[in-house]
């Protein structure tokens, strides 16, 4: 009963752990809004090699929970190699999740997303633990009860029972499993070191060595948000501009938009002051609301008309409108 209760909290947590995945799934190379995801703790590139150690774990977890000691005795110690390579990768992954250091990212402070991936390293690293632990005390009973006629083997059973059981046999052939597994994965496009890469090539994780690059602008013009969500086709983004010293996405509406602004600066202050002070206080509660690519590309459709306005007052007042938009966010 206790080990179903585990087995039920361990694929909870690690619903928990798919949950924190969707939200943290950004490599280092990106820059990435904030409000809406944030980096993964593994480094994509090197992923399949931490896949295939988490495949192996879980598969001698099932056949040692099942079988235990009733395993022939080869698969048995092979077995326990994938288990003991499995335990050493769930703690490097423990440590790696314990800590997220999100004071580079300016909407997160502090150590966020943790809670989300703890769990099921924590839960398995119990699991294994267990269950070596089981093979272990049936090895030693298995070892007792077995008893040889023949004066010789019984001494032989005696001496290899405490020094030479299956685990031992599994200690002793881990670094060569380890190499052959490792060689597999390069042929399969791994690096050699892929193992240490899927930890170190990352950031504002535990063993994170790579800086990522500025995080995107959200609190500025909401349009910000249409450009960088939308479906390009719709919205159709230009280039990546600047804001505040952030890089963001810039389609032709937004540019638009940011040079009618300027012009309304030039001719009124008080006037820009008063729109940019209102525009300040619900513009940014409508960025939040604009958290799909539908609802971005239906807001860049009903700012269409106001688009062709803010261009109609530029091309009758600017003597270069086309140059005064061309240079918003350069």
């Amino acid at each position: 009963m206790r080990e179903i209760l585990l087995a039920v909290l361990y694929l909870f947590s690690f619903g928990l752990f798919s949950l924190g995945m969707i939200l943290h799934d950004q490599e280092y190379t990106h820059a990435i809004d904030p409000i809406d995801v944030c980096y993964i703790p593994f480094g994509g590139k090197h992923i399949l090699t931490l896949f295939t150690y988490f495949v192996l774990y879980h598969i001698a977890v099932v056949f040692i929970w099942v079988k235990g000691r009733k395993l022939p005795p080869l698969t048995l110690v092979l077995m326990l190699v994938f288990l003991m390579m499995g335990l050493v990768i769930n703690a490097l992954v423990l440590l790696q999740v314990l800590f997220h250091d999100t004071t580079s990212i300016e909407m997160y402070k502090g150590n966020d997303g943790t809670l989300l991936f703890i769990f099921t390293p924590l839960l398995s690293l119990l699991i294994g633990i267990l269950l070596l632990l089981k093979v272990i005390r049936a090895e030693h009973h298995s070892a007792k009860d077995r008893v040889f006629k023949n004066a010789f083997l019984q001494k032989c059973n005696s001496y290899l029972a405490e020094r030479y059981n299956e685990t031992t046999w599994a200690l002793i052939l881990l670094f060569p499993a380890f190499i052959i597994i490792t060689l597999i994965l390069v042929l399969l496009g791994q690096d050699y070191n892929s193992l240490v890469k899927v930890f170190t090539d990352t950031t504002t994780w535990t063993f994170s060595q790579k800086m990522h690059p500025p995080v995107l602008e959200h609190r500025g013009h909401y349009l910000c948000t249409v450009a960088a969500k939308g479906n390009p086709r719709i919205v159709k983004p230009v280039k990546i501009g600047q804001r505040h010293g952030s890089p963001i996405i810039v389609n032709r509406q937004l540019q638009i938009a940011n040079a009618f602004e300027e012009l309304i600066q030039d001719m009124s202050p008080g006037c820009h002051q008063f729109i940019r002070r209102n525009y300040d206080k619900y513009g940014f509660n409508l960025s939040l609301k604009i958290n799909t690519e539908r609802a971005s590309n239906i807001t860049y459709l009903l700012m269409r008309p106001l688009e062709w306005f803010f261009l109609l007052v530029l091309y009758l007042f600017c003597v270069q409108p086309e140059a005064k938009i061309k240079k918003q966010y350069s």
